[in-house]
This record gives structure tokens, sequence and C-alpha cells, in this order.
């Protein structure tokens, strides 16, 4: 994937994840709104509001560094390694910082 069709889907994925993180930081009120005899759900919206929005910031952190790495010109190599990322995974992925061997070995030490 060249430079700029790059920049321009990290772009749109951080303006996608700003929207979505504002709507998540949204959803607080909305659920204080609930009646008491939804206190049980309620607990249950408020967890998977904020773990949406742990993923979204996550998220939104990865396609941040992707952009910093676009701007250093060192998007596309593997942050551990230095070997080229696949074009199949900077397609599905244009936030990828790391190769597929590279991100597996950093999944099993988390």
């Amino acid at each position: 994937m060249d430079d700029t069709t790059a920049h321009e889907r990290l772009e749109k994925m951080l303006a996608d994840l700003d929207r979505s993180i504002g709507v998540l930081q949204g959803d607080p009120v909305a659920i204080r709104e609930h009646s008491a005899a939804d206190a049980g759900s309620d607990l249950t919206d408020a967890d998977r509001a904020q773990a949406m929005l742990t993923v979204a910031t996550t998220q939104r952190r990865a396609v941040i560094e992707a952009l910093k790495r676009l701007e250093e010109g060192t998007y596309g190599m593997c942050v551990d390694c230095g070997k080229p990322v696949p074009e199949g995974r900077l397609e599905a992925r244009p936030e990828a910082a790391r190769c597929v061997g590279c991100q597996s070995k950093q999944e099993r030490r988390r």
C-alpha cells in the first residue's frame, strides 16, 4: 500500500475512532436514566461501554503511532525486527506495527 493510501485510511480510522469514543463517553448519562429495576443490566451496559472505550482508545493510539511511522518513513517496517510487514497485513490492518511472526511473539508474552 502506498503512503498516500495508508495516510488516508489511517486518518479515516482516526476520525471514526474519535466519533466512537465520543459516543461511548456519553453513555453514562443514558445509563443513569434507566429505572432502578434495570440496575443489574445498567452495570452490564456500563461495563460493556467501558470495555469498548478501552478497545477504541487502544486502537486510536495504534493509529496515531502508525501515522507517526508514516511521517518518519518507517511505515510498513516491523518495529521489532525491521523486516517489511506483509502488504496483505497492512491492507487488513493499516495500523499494524509488526510482522506476523513478531506480533505472535508479542501476543504470547501477554
